[in-house]
């Protein structure tokens, strides 16, 4: 079994990590030579030993961003509460950014919105109406920017765009809340180092902007269900409020949900009075309109209702717009 825990670990410190985050190439480099080091991380569940999954664990618990030599240390001397909280946790990215191709999609839908979010996480992409965002170009210089009506948010969402730029507006939510199979508080200090660690060190800017969001989630939080969406989407879908319209969003989790569950979902939200809002890989689902060559297909697809709208990267540092007849310009 070390013999896997090796060969996955020198796979990312040589193929995964470089060019991403210098200390994780270390980390995982460090790992991979180091028999004892392997047998502890063996214990621990073969779909919970991904390297970002335990060295954002490693840091929760306490571990600095220091050389290997210190992370060898650590989990050496914290050896059982690793292997738990691993066997325990799973890879959640709530990145925000993801917000900034769904805002176009979002500037269709007539308000007010009560928005739901499957695979919530803590919650921090249900604040669209909250965060401020900025357009650049190829360039470098901003080619549109919008902020939230009470003034420019301490979440600034930026992104590359080049070619056209669909119409925007800031939505009015009146309703937040999500479904996750482990959802987190965004006030408890635990679960916020936890989705601060799972940011590779290195990735300039976006702990910052995760550390921003989780205060605006702190100060107003949504509601939370912890479960399987299938099981509860119905029950929390008709909290929502009837003056509002039901935006359902599964920003980039039906990758993570088997195919049978994932196609079930999907008829879940689409039997509902609800509008569905996806960036997702274009090959977990079939239902795109008009369909999508996945051989001339760049990024995840951005659609409303499975009509596409959009490519974009999958945590939403860049995006085209794609849809045939888009909105006027603003």
């Amino acid at each position: 079994m070390t013999d896997a825990v090796q060969l996955r670990y020198a796979r990312f410190a040589e193929q995964e990590a470089p060019g991403r985050s210098d200390l994780y190439a270390e980390w995982a480099a460090g790992i991979a030579d180091d028999p004892e080091v392997q047998r502890i991380l063996s214990r621990i569940p073969e779909n919970r030993r991904q390297p970002p999954l335990v060295f954002a664990v490693a840091r929760m618990l306490g571990m600095p961003l220091e050389g290997y030599r210190s992370l060898r240390s650590f989990v050496l001397a914290h050896a059982d509460e690793v292997v738990a909280e691993c066997t325990a946790r799973r890879l959640q990215t709530n990145e925000p950014l993801r917000l900034a191709p769904l805002l176009p999609v979002l500037s269709e839908i007539d308000g007010p919105i009560a928005l739901l979010e499957i695979g919530a996480s803590a919650g921090l992409c249900l604040y669209p109406d909250r965060y401020s965002y900025r357009v650049i170009g190829a360039d470098g210089a901003v080619r549109r920017e919008l902020d939230p009506t009470d003034g420019p948010s301490s979440v600034v969402l930026e992104s590359r765009v080049e070619g056209e730029l669909p119409a925007w507006r800031m939505p009015e939510v009146v309703w937040r809340a999500g479904i996750d199979l482990a959802p987190l508080d965004a006030a408890d200090e635990r679960d916020r180092r936890w989705l601060q660690g799972l940011v590779w060190p290195g990735e300039e800017g976006r702990e910052q902007r995760v550390t921003a969001a989780l205060d605006i989630a702190a100060a107003d939080p949504p509601l939370l269900v912890a479960g399987d969406a299938v099981d509860h989407l119905d029950a929390l879908a008709a909290e929502a409020p009837e003056h509002a319209t039901l935006v359902i969003t599964t920003p980039g989790v039906l990758v993570h949900i088997p195919r049978e569950a994932r196609t079930a979902l999907v008829q879940r939200i689409r039997s509902l009075p609800a509008r569905w809002i996806t960036i997702d890989p274009p090959a977990v689902l079939d239902v795109w309109e008009p369909p999508i060559d996945q051989t001339e297909w760049t990024g995840f697809a951005v659609a409303l209702d499975g009509r596409v709208r959009a490519s974009a990267d999958p945590l939403g540092r860049w995006w085209e717009w794609r849809h045939g007849e888009s909105p006027a310009r603003t």
